[in-house]
């Protein structure tokens, strides 16, 4: 029998997220279980070349933009349902996903999928697909539209 205690729902904040997060919100409610949201941080120095002609937002303000996103990510209907704790890093989105998931002893990792386009899923695969091949726990990836699991 599956024993769910720690589900993990990492977050970049877009859009088709929002179907991994009813997912996990429903999984928690169902197991007691508590759900960790997560949001990676990718290091400021990569935004450099669009903020050529702006100031770059410091550390401080990436930090603060991520815990007022993750407060707001889910309804409070949602966070009612569940017990939620909200956690964001500085890293690699991937590899900081696989090291929460190993350090916190996850139970299963549900996350959203949704392309960066052919070319770059093409040259560097998506974050889901490389958190599938080294997640310490199961992982359940939800597309943003399509077959759904509805209880009848």
């Amino acid at each position: 029998m599956m024993n769910l205690k720690q589900i993990l729902l990492p977050t970049d904040f877009a859009e088709p997220g929002l179907e991994a997060a009813g997912y996990a919100v429903e999984l928690a409610e169902r197991f007691g279980a508590t759900l960790h949201l997560l949001h990676v941080i990718i290091d400021p120095v990569i935004y450099l070349p669009m903020f050529e002609s702006y100031p770059l937002p410091s550390r401080a303000e990436f930090e603060q933009y991520a815990q007022e996103q993750l407060e707001n990510w889910l309804t409070d209907d949602d966070r009612r349902r569940c017990d939620v704790k909200l956690h964001w890093v500085h890293g690699n989105p991937f590899v900081e996903i696989i090291k929460f998931a190993r350090e916190n002893q996850i139970d299963l990792i549900v996350m959203g999928t949704h392309g960066r386009g052919d070319i770059a899923h093409m040259l560097t695969g998506s974050d889901a697909e490389k958190v599938v091949r080294k997640a310490p726990c199961p992982v359940l990836t939800v597309r943003p539209s399509g077959h759904q699991f509805v209880h009848p």
